[in-house]
């Protein structure tokens, strides 16, 4: 499986011929152009960051076979689309051509207590080949080989990153959601939360358009 991220939180993962995109928002530039590629798109929460809802319409507008996966509060903004948008929650499965997902969690992380959290879901791979939390530290009931872990915003706090990737235990993380962070508070986080830190694994950044080949695991 191939992983590509994208500025903030959007990632698009590959696998046969297969293509998806995830959380393409309005701090990805260029989330238009990569959505043109992929045969559905699956959105974690509502938050514009992740949810570029006008994109998401224009899209499906134009691509009859186009479907969206996200929220019912996500879903209630785009309308049925035909049939071709789809409210998920915990304990839900779907497949995207040969990519199997599972749905995990139900809330987004606490910012603040005058600030409501919307519903939130994360997104695993092919039993655990990579897993997408969105807005939230919630640990899937599942091995995962790759995480991929916020690191920056105002919920985040490196001290609960630490927790859940140990929570998680992955074999490797991805920094996403880091765009907020310097490359000093991204070698900072790093060196904090990886391979000589407080979690004893491996966490790599990856600039805008950088791809990384993930082992499929069997579901």
């Amino acid at each position: 499986m191939k992983l590509t991220k994208h500025a903030h939180a959007c990632v698009t993962l590959e696998k046969d011929d297969s293509r998806l995109i995830i959380d393409p928002g309005t701090f990805t530039p260029d989330a238009a152009e990569a959505v043109k590629r992929v045969h559905a798109i699956l959105i974690t929460h509502e938050h514009f960051d992740h949810f570029d809802d006008a994109l998401v319409a224009a899209a499906l507008a134009s691509r009859p076979e186009l479907h969206v996966y996200g929220t019912a509060a996500v879903a209630a903004r785009l309308g049925s689309g035909d049939g071709r948008v789809h409210a998920v929650s915990a304990g839900d499965t779907f497949s995207v051509g040969s990519i199997d997902v599972s749905v995990h969690g139900d809330r987004h992380a606490p910012i603040h207590a005058d600030i409501p959290c919307p519903d939130n879901v994360g997104y695993l791979f092919d039993g655990g080949t990579v897993y997408h939390p969105g807005d939230a530290y919630f640990v899937p009931a599942a091995r995962v080989h790759t995480l991929l872990l916020p690191t920056s915003g105002p919920w985040t706090k490196l001290g609960d990153a630490a927790d859940y990737v140990r929570g998680v235990k992955p074999e490797h993380v991805v920094q996403i959601h880091e765009l907020m962070l310097s490359d000093l508070g991204l070698r900072s986080t790093a060196g904090l939360l990886g391979e000589q830190g407080l979690t004893g694994v491996p966490i790599r950044h990856l600039e805008p358009g950088a791809s990384l080949q993930l082992p499929v695991r069997a579901a």
